[in-house]
């Protein structure tokens, strides 16, 4: 009998590169595929686990019928609400999806197209961040919706080295889980060590 994970890659899925973000946005837009690209900037700004961003309510988002700049969600995993920023590229992405579908504040802000469920899948959801991928030649073992999840907080880190600002945005309670996340090695801490004179 094969093993389980046989031809499978284990471990954390890589975050998407600022280039890759670029190559995936920049081709939902030419197919003007608004629900994929309302999609893929909503979860790239949020951060959410699959299973929160595909149970987000336009509500969640909206204030009077206005997309807000900020938003909070509230994490199914951990119970605790979690802040995220929606980028003016997000907003106009978001505004085209809502009114192409004339959805309405209770709705779900990813409606699934079977009568059966009331939203869009994590399954479903996996399949599409997993096409996306693949458009770009990249190995889709590598990657994955929780990919979506790490990019922007990669480069965040990346960039400041603030650990407790992507553990807030990341909505996690404990400093070492963001650690752990991150992947990050003790090289990468005495370098950043090694930056700073005193």
């Amino acid at each position: 009998m094969p093993a389980w994970n046989k031809d499978q890659i284990i471990g954390q899925k890589l975050p998407l590169k600022p280039r890759e973000v670029w190559g995936i946005r920049t081709r939902l837009e030419v197919a003007s595929n608004l629900r994929e690209l309302a999609l893929f900037n909503l979860a790239i700004d949020s951060k959410l686990r699959a299973c929160d961003l595909t149970c987000v309510k336009v509500r969640d988002l909206t204030v009077s019928g206005m997309l807000r700049s900020r938003a909070t969600v509230i994490q199914k995993k951990t119970g605790r609400p979690v802040q995220f920023e929606i980028s003016e590229q997000t907003r106009q992405s978001l505004e085209k999806w809502i009114s192409f579908r004339k959805l309405l504040p209770t709705d779900f802000l990813f409606p699934s197209r079977r009568s059966a469920k009331p939203h869009l899948s994590t399954r479903q959801y996996g399949r599409i961040v997993d096409r996306w991928v693949v458009s770009l030649g990249l190995d889709r073992r590598r990657y994955g919706t929780h990919s979506l999840r790490r990019t922007k907080v990669s480069q965040i880190y990346k960039k400041t080295g603030n650990l407790r600002a992507v553990q807030l945005l990341l909505g996690h309670t404990k400093l070492e889980s963001t650690v752990r996340y991150l992947g990050i090695e003790v090289d990468d801490a005495l370098a950043m060590s090694e930056q700073v004179d005193l």
